[in-house]
């Protein structure tokens, strides 16, 4: 019983949710019923009598309470009716109170007082029973292993409640099936709470994908495929220390007249083929800022040349997969490189590629 409290610390450090801690307290609880129950106390520190009927009492009213919490907490969400999910709370406030007042209750009337406290649980069992089979029947794997690792406790709760309340039974513990039950309810359950790990640490991995997956996206432009703007202004450092010394800000030449007389359809027909035309490769990152407005970032000795065959392309592969525009597509380009010492952030490279493109413009 010690061994699960090893596993359980493990999980804990890795992913702290809360049934691992009730886990650890029904472990702990349970390993005290056995101490005390046994006879191992007496060996260990020799209690009172008085003091182990009172620890007695009071460890088991601890072990349905923190069953009940750990159940409440184990069950996976929306696999549990809320309504049962609710009652096993206050199962466990109840067991503790029954418990409690069981053990301050004087000795003398102890069995007189015995039947009214066994009754006081059956409403527990049935509550546990009930949520287990709502989960079970709901797709619960979490419930499968508990539904096998309380067997044998359920079982001797029931035969302490049938012999404790129906007359003509002689009162029995069952306590060799309860000793049983608590070695197979934590191995069971234990093989639950690991099994419960994994399945969190799938999910949280499939939503850490998903989010990388959704935070790349963010960073693509919806039409061409190419990055944008976000991701120019967010990861610009980072290119800049991989050797992107060059900017070209690229602008398609009239570009309008295309949408006037073709239709917005074939306008983002030939945005799409520029964006094929630029598409980036090991020593080019490109983006589309907007628009008709294209960003280059070029690493290498011949970054210039590099620029320059892009841009030529787009009047070739536009043509290839737009026929019938009648004029060419074409493009200026305004070009800088920034030398590893300086310091200029993006929007300053950017402000001065951006005054060559319209140097540019202007000079047809």
């Amino acid at each position: 019983l010690f061994t699960p409290l090893v596993f359980n610390a493990a999980f804990y450090r890795i992913l702290h949710e809360p049934f691992v801690l009730w886990h650890s307290l029904l472990t702990t609880s349970l390993l005290s019923t056995i101490v005390v129950s046994s006879g191992l106390a007496v060996v260990l520190f020799d209690p009172p009598a008085m003091t182990l009927s009172w620890m007695t009492t009071a460890i088991f009213g601890l072990t349905v309470a923190s069953g009940a919490m750990f159940t409440h907490s184990f069950i996976e969400p929306g696999l549990m009716h809320p309504v049962l999910r609710r009652a096993l709370l206050y199962c466990a406030a109840w067991a503790l109170m029954l418990s409690m007042s069981h053990a301050a209750f004087p000795f003398v009337g102890r069995s007189v007082q015995s039947t009214v406290y066994t009754a006081a649980f059956a409403p527990v069992i049935v509550v546990f029973l009930l949520s287990l089979c709502d989960a079970l029947r709901r797709g619960s794997r979490a419930a499968k292993f508990q539904a096998i690792g309380y067997m044998p406790i359920v079982l001797a709760g029931l035969v302490r409640l049938v012999t404790g309340v129906v007359p003509g039974f002689d009162s029995n513990d069952a306590m060799m099936l309860f000793y049983a039950g608590c070695v197979f309810e934590v191995w069971f359950t234990t093989l639950g709470v690991a099994d419960r790990f994994m399945s969190i640490r799938r999910q949280r991995d499939h939503a850490r994908i998903e989010a990388d997956m959704l935070e790349r996206l963010a960073e693509r432009d919806a039409l061409t495929g190419l990055l944008n703007r976000r991701a120019i202004e967010q990861n610009f450092e980072k290119f800049r220390a991989e050797g992107h010394h060059t900017l070209a800000v690229l602008d398609l030449d009239h570009f309008k007249s295309i949408n006037d007389a073709h239709g917005h359809v074939v306008g983002d027909a030939v945005l799409k083929a520029v964006g094929r035309a630029l598409e980036g490769d090991r020593y080019v990152q490109a983006f589309r800022l907007g628009g008709e407005e294209f960003v280059l970032l070029v690493r290498g000795e011949d970054a210039q040349a590099r620029a320059e065959r892009r841009r030529q392309a787009i009047s070739v592969i536009v043509a290839n997969e737009i026929p019938g525009l009648g004029n060419p597509v074409t493009a200026s380009m305004g070009m800088v490189r920034a030398e590893p010492s300086n310091d200029l952030a993006f929007t300053g490279l950017y402000d001065q590629a951006d005054k060559l493109l319209y140097n540019a413009k202007q000079a047809g």
